[in-house]
């Protein structure tokens, strides 16, 4: 059985504006739950002007407080930049208000430089990306017997439960932290596509140790995935998809998600043509049953059972179709798990 979940970047579709695209979240994060979703995640983006999200702490309290029971969580959080006893202390706040619902995913993105600059402006020293990860086991674990600078330190407030701890990543190193410290680990298939990513998965398990967060291993791989009910109309919402990638790439990049029609009307360069076909690689693009088979196909190769879908298409009410179309087609409002 194959378990879906949902990660959304929170678009500006183009007409639209920031107030919009969030509350167009969580119209997706309630659609998501009321068709069978694992969990449902947003990004944590900066300086990008097309994306609405740049705090997922404060957003995933919303969606928590909007939904009933789907796992809410982030997607991550660019630990580097915050601290992370405040971090820990944002994440138990919210399984405080919503027990065994609040996951934590973590990535290490730099950012664009000027952002990092101003995230970090004033700090002197920075621990290193491991140790933060250390810490923030730490503090939500409660642990003040092993050795630490912090070592009698407890994050508050002080709860029987635990976020969900998943470690983000595209590579070796990320994969074998996560393995260490027993956290889940999520493979960004959609950035690094092929089958590398098949040995840093199996490697994951191959070192794992389990934890107070995990016993086993678990792992997410997380896909580009666009879904129509035709494949023409699933080739007219990648065209977008694929003029956004390029305006993110470029430094010429808009306030808003190119609509279908602008992505019609503009065409694309010999040199961007390019760019589009080394990008189609990173997304799934199909009709349900197609998406499905190629789905199922990802999942067998990394040995998983929970795929996380990004339904990062132009139009609100298309991203609900993506979802629906695929919930349809997985019959996950028949299971009872």
């Amino acid at each position: 059985m194959i378990y879906l979940s949902v990660l959304d970047y929170s678009p500006i579709d183009e007409g639209s504006n920031a107030h919009e695209a969030l509350w167009q979240t969580t119209e997706l994060a309630k659609c998501a739950e009321s068709l069978g979703y694992k969990r449902f995640w947003v990004s944590e983006h900066h300086f990008v002007d097309s994306v609405a999200n740049s705090s997922p702490e404060l957003l995933m309290m919303h969606l928590a407080s909007s939904t009933k029971e789907i796992r809410i969580g982030s997607g991550g959080v660019m630990l580097p930049h915050y601290s992370s006893y405040k971090v820990a202390e944002n994440f138990r706040m919210m399984e405080a208000l919503h027990p065994n619902r609040i996951d934590i995913g973590i990535g290490r993105s730099p950012s664009y430089r000027i952002v990092n600059q101003a995230l970090n402006d004033g700090k002197s020293k920075k621990q290193s990306y491991d140790q933060q990860v250390v810490d923030l086991k730490k503090y939500f674990t409660d642990n003040t017997v092993d050795e630490h600078r912090f070592q009698s330190l407890i994050a508050t407030p002080r709860i029987p439960t635990k976020p969900e701890m998943w470690m983000l990543g595209t590579g070796e190193k990320g994969a074998e932290l996560a393995a260490n410290l027993g956290t889940g680990y999520v493979f960004a298939h959609f950035a690094k596509p092929g089958t590398k990513g098949m040995h840093t998965v199996k490697g994951y398990r191959s070192k794992f140790q389990p934890s107070a967060f995990l016993q086993r291993p678990k792992t997410i791989i997380s896909l580009f995935v666009i879904v129509e009910e035709t494949e023409d109309k699933a080739e007219d919402l990648a065209k977008a998809f694929d003029l956004w990638l390029l305006f993110v790439e470029s430094n010429n990049q808009p306030p808003y998600y190119p609509s279908i029609q602008t992505a019609k009307s503009r065409g694309f360069s010999s040199v961007e043509e390019q760019k589009v076909r080394q990008n189609r690689k990173r997304m799934i693009v199909g009709t349900p049953k197609q998406v499905k088979e190629e789905i199922e196909k990802i999942a067998e190769a990394f040995e998983t059972d929970e795929i996380m879908i990004i339904p990062n298409v132009s139009g609100v009410e298309n991203r609900k179709k993506v979802i629906s179309l695929l919930a349809k087609e997985f019959k996950l409002h028949e299971r009872k798990d």
